[in-house]
């Protein structure tokens, strides 16, 4: 058996699934039909894309491959590519099952048939990498560039280019939540006592300064090398690692642009305080690479509390409700939900994360 990043991955991108498949989780009624009448519709159904087939495969790869890798790792090598199969094929099922209680989405056999593909992909793929060695030399990477207990940081950096795919109101400002936070609970609590509850603010949210935006851009991308840094046993490692941070906010940023508002407006957020914050991050980030590991949570706990104080006092423009708008009405509703919800939440569960490791002991490595 061996330490390994898959099994967090794996329950997290089964919840990732969950929350994709049902979002957004309102309007759950009875049809008076039996819920698996899908199971005998016609195949392919008449509204069917491209683009869902696409859709519906890719997003159980990875399920399927970290499922196998987890289970190879922890020591079941009989039977993983089908175990996790069969599990992609139940998860998908118990979400199909469920679909036809929500009115916005359509349980579907050829969704299910796909996803059972997708997973059985996935499984294959990470069968054949561990038979060719290649796990087997990632281990042997990852005990060269990382402490023993880093599963829990891995994870959380493979989740961060997923955080950013969502617009934010900030280049690489996640964790904005105050705002809708404050409307959310004022519609939930209205008509109640409750409302009275609620604490009101004496002055209203003021935007940002360039300075105060180029200080989040600066932040928002320290905070994940920071994390790295947590880690990673050497000097050198951590300096390529961080060059490897900035290109993928950089190119994950531009992607999510591109989406939005199209491919010839990629690069409209890289204006003066984007420039100066992405130069800036990359600055500090080279001076931070000797510091030690403890030391660097430290900081990191420093950068987190600050980045999410100042994106949380100012609010967001009108432009970033329609970038919204097109995630929410447009053909990303699929994903709209999860992407918002990563963004939301991703620093927060780094700073429970750094929060626990420097609670504890080091151990020397």
């Amino acid at each position: 058996m061996h330490k390994t990043s898959a099994w967090p991955l794996a329950l997290i991108y089964t919840a990732l699934i969950v929350f994709a498949s049902l979002f957004p989780f309102d309007g759950w009624r009875a049809q008076g039909i039996d819920p698996l009448v899908f199971l005998t519709a016609r195949v392919p159904p008449p509204y069917w894309s491209g683009f869902d087939v696409a859709v519906n495969v890719a997003g159980y790869v990875p399920l399927g491959a970290l499922l196998v890798l987890a289970l190879l790792r922890s020591g079941w090598p009989l039977g993983a590519v089908w175990m996790a199969t069969l599990a992609g094929g139940l998860l998908s099922l118990a979400m199909e099952f469920l679909q036809i209680y929500l009115p916005r989405r359509v349980p579907s056999n050829m969704d299910l048939l796909l996803n059972i593909g997708g997973t059985l992909a996935g499984a294959f793929s990470a069968a054949l990498l561990e038979r060719l060695g290649a796990i087997d030399r990632w281990s042997d990477l990852r005990g060269r560039w990382f402490v023993p207990d880093a599963s829990g940081a891995l994870a959380l950096l493979a989740l961060w280019p997923l955080a950013l795919l969502f617009p934010a109101a900030v280049p690489f400002g996640l964790g904005q939540v105050l705002e809708r936070l404050e409307a959310a609970l004022t519609e939930l609590l209205d008509g109640t006592p409750f409302l009275d509850w609620l604490p009101v603010r004496e002055a209203p949210l003021v935007p940002l300064s360039p300075g105060g935006e180029m200080l989040c851009v600066t932040l928002g991308l320290l905070i994940p090398c920071l994390l790295g840094y947590c880690v990673i046993r050497s000097v050198g490692r951590r300096a390529l690692f961080a060059l490897g941070v900035v290109a993928v906010g950089v190119g994950v940023t531009a992607l999510s642009s591109a989406l939005s508002w199209g491919p010839v407006h990629a690069w409209e957020w890289l204006g003066p305080p984007a420039r100066l914050g992405l130069w800036s991050a990359l600055a500090l980030a080279l001076l931070l690479l000797a510091l030690p590991r403890r030391a660097c949570a430290a900081v990191l706990l420093v950068a987190l509390a600050w980045h999410l104080a100042l994106l949380n006092q100012a609010p967001t423009s009108a432009y970033f409700a329609q970038t919204l708008q097109i995630w929410e009405q447009g053909r990303f509703i699929r994903f709209y939900g999860l992407g918002q919800w990563l963004g939301w939440l991703w620093p927060y569960a780094a700073l429970l994360y750094v929060l626990v490791r420097v609670s504890r002991r080091e151990v020397q490595t």
